[in-house]
């Protein structure tokens, strides 16, 4: 069949219309749980977090920056239909790293966020923010390209405000000092498994648990983490009935023994003996063809932030909410 001929190109033409129409009808679907849309200028979304002093939701910036969806305040939001994102964060000196996970930290004001050398392989940072007037408080360096293999990739800070971020690549986390002093960093040989394969994609979502510790998922082996900040920072690997946990992405606290781990399906985990153990009590299946990567709560109800948006010229994008079921 000549490569230019009429039947190769109608033939093309059939298997890309495919693929597009299954899109098309997936967007056209009824949602069968609460969706907030919201419209942007990009592609990619990485990180949703709720600000619920601020009544909006923070979203971070595959290409670098971080935007706010406001919602009424203390009002009914039942008739907000496709929200406007309002971009509150571009740092020119971060131009060609990417804004990866975002945490709230409302105790001191602020918000921290994850740069990663996504694009422009500059370095692996964290920066924090004032969340009234969007100062950038610290940056601070946590790798460059001859460090070799690393990437910074979520962030969750402790309660005397020191920040943990979690490296996908180097199998270590970065510990940061509440004013940005870099601290430490924490390796263990359960971080990193025997098949190369799972390297591919290390430590991901990480949360601090206020009993003192922090939960951590590594996404390609599917492991779940304790890392014990009272006991010198011990690791304990979480046992998890009907695990592993594979291609987890970002972690949020519903309540001191249920976690949420985002993903193609959302998982809820809980446990009753303090994370030493836990298991999988239900799960939840959204768009999967938007890719779910990060998990935050709004009112009691778990949220699904999806990293690709839809439409042309603008996007929209979409938080979904989550109903799990067993």
């Amino acid at each position: 069949m000549a490569i230019c001929s009429t039947k190769f190109v109608f033939l093309l033409f059939l298997l890309s219309a495919i693929p597009i129409a299954y899109l098309i009808s997936l967007e056209l679907a009824t949602p069968p749980t609460h969706v907030y849309h919201y419209h942007s200028s990009g592609w990619f979304r990485e990180c949703a977090k709720w600000d619920h002093l601020n009544s909006r939701f923070l979203v971070s910036f595959l290409e670098g920056g971080v935007a706010q969806l406001s919602l009424p305040k203390g009002g009914d939001d039942s008739t907000v239909t496709v929200l406007e994102e309002l971009t509150v964060i571009k740092d020119v000196d971060l131009a060609g790293n990417g804004s990866l996970g975002i945490v709230v930290d409302h105790q001191r004001n602020r918000l921290l966020v994850v740069s990663a050398d996504v694009i422009g392989n500059k370095y692996g940072a964290l920066a924090a923010y004032d969340l009234s007037t969007w100062q950038r408080l610290f940056l601070t360096h946590l790798s460059a390209p001859s460090d070799g293999k690393s990437f910074a990739d979520d962030v969750a800070v402790d309660a005397e405000g020191n920040a943990y971020v979690t490296d996908a690549k180097g199998g270590k986390l970065w510990k940061v000092g509440i004013d940005g002093q870099f601290l430490s960093i924490i390796k263990n040989p359960l971080f990193t498994p025997k098949e190369w394969y799972k390297n591919l994609v290390g430590l991901n979502g990480i949360v601090y648990h206020p009993d003192g510790y922090l939960i951590v998922i590594h996404t390609f082996s599917g492991n779940l983490f304790k890392i014990d900040l009272a006991s010198g920072e011990e690791v304990k690997l979480v046992k998890v009935v009907g695990g592993p946990l594979t291609f987890g992405d970002g972690l949020e606290l519903v309540s001191p023994t249920k976690l949420v781990v985002a993903g193609t399906t959302a998982r809820l985990v809980e446990s009753s003996d303090g994370w030493e153990t836990a298991s999988i009590a239900a799960t939840f299946s959204g768009p999967k063809h938007r890719l779910a990567t990060s998990a935050t709560v709004k009112d009691g109800k778990v949220y699904l932030s999806h990293l690709l948006g839809m439409g042309y010229p603008k996007k929209k994008h979409a938080i979904v909410e989550a109903v799990f079921s067993a």
